[in-house]
């Protein structure tokens, strides 16, 4: 029979090249906990270390950075948390919930010390 008059035959699919992305690591580049520069390229805006899916690097390539990235951390060439807001707000912003209008403010200290009771 010809292959024409088989309908319940699959075509065959065309063979993909599969090719892995670069790493960002060059192969003259050492992972070392003084390498600002190379560090501060797997860490979020936030002071995270970034995953393997956003980074692109190998198992054991993102290893040596988390381990460059604590002892950085632990030597104070890097912080622990990045708590710089990047956007400044108002004192006061106003909000409108339905037809009310209402300004936001800060929250009152409350008294420390112990609290009396009224009987």
């Amino acid at each position: 029979m010809d292959k024409s008059k088989r309908p319940f035959l699959k075509k065959k699919k065309k063979k993909r090249s599969f090719r892995r992305p670069l790493s960002p690591i060059k192969p003259g580049d050492r992972i070392d906990p003084k390498n600002i520069s190379l560090i501060s390229r797997f860490i979020s805006q936030q002071g995270k270390i970034l995953s393997r899916r956003v980074t692109r690097l190998t198992l054991k390539q993102q290893r040596f950075i988390t381990l460059a990235i604590k002892h950085a951390r632990i030597l104070a060439l890097l912080p622990f948390l990045n708590n710089e807001k990047k956007l400044k707000r108002t004192k006061r912003t106003a909000r409108t919930t339905g037809l009310r209008t209402r300004e936001r403010t800060k929250p009152t200290a409350r008294p420390t010390g112990l609290r009396t009771i009224n009987k």
